[in-house]
């Protein structure tokens, strides 16, 4: 499916780069700009399937990005976002995470971002309503050492960092090389360490462990 996209980033050369990497996988970007006050403004016109947007650009040259971000979705709840960021700051994670509702928010790292193909899975799984999580600030949440994650057997600890990463459970089968049903009870004793319901499905099972690991961010 094409993905109508505004994107936001202040260097032109990156910026032109993303357009271009978009397009070839059939998606349209109706705006590419290079400051947040202009992101706003497109992406209310346009109503994109999905904002990409830096988070250090002008006219404020600080969190200008994630601040628009977060006006965008306060102005149309749950549209889906994609952070890019040369820095791992948790405190913009934090804010990321608390985007809230059900559908799609990502934060990748700029410079980890090593497959073309994989960004643009990340913008697409986004875009239908998932996550994407750099696997580093995954990391960085998992460090919080909170009780109950430090209760997680080193397995757990694998499968809940991919479910943060965004993954299914057949992708997290493929990548750990264990069958479905041993997904499926890791994800239940996740569920249950972290006192977090074992009903939960889909994206709202992921957003959950997601605001519980960015509790503290």
């Amino acid at each position: 499916m094409s993905l109508t996209v505004v994107l936001a980033e202040d260097s032109a050369l990156l910026r032109d780069g993303l357009v271009g990497v978009l397009t070839r996988f059939g998606h349209r970007v109706v705006a590419a700009v290079g400051d947040a006050d202009a992101l706003v403004e497109r992406a209310l016109a346009h109503e994109p399937d999905v904002v990409i947007t830096d988070v250090r650009m002008p006219p404020g040259h600080g969190d200008d990005g994630l601040r628009a971000a977060l006006e965008l979705r306060a102005a149309r709840p749950g549209l889906p976002v994609l952070v890019l960021s040369q820095y791992l700051e948790r405190s913009y994670v934090g804010h990321l995470l608390r985007l809230g509702g059900e559908l799609g928010v990502g934060y990748l790292l700029k410079d980890r971002v090593a497959a073309v193909a994989d960004f643009v899975a990340a913008v697409e799984r986004v875009a239908a309503g998932g996550t994407a999580l750099d696997p580093e600030v995954v990391r960085q949440l998992l460090r919080r050492g909170a009780d109950p994650v430090s209760r997680l057997t080193p397995r757990e600890h694998e499968v809940l960092a991919l479910m943060a990463e965004g993954l299914g459970n057949a992708e997290i089968a493929g990548r750990l090389h264990v069958s479905g049903a041993a997904v499926n009870k890791h994800i239940g004793a996740i569920l249950r360490k972290l006192g977090l319901h074992e009903d939960i499905a889909g994206h709202r099972r992921v957003l959950a462990v997601l605001a519980y690991l960015g509790g503290g961010a």
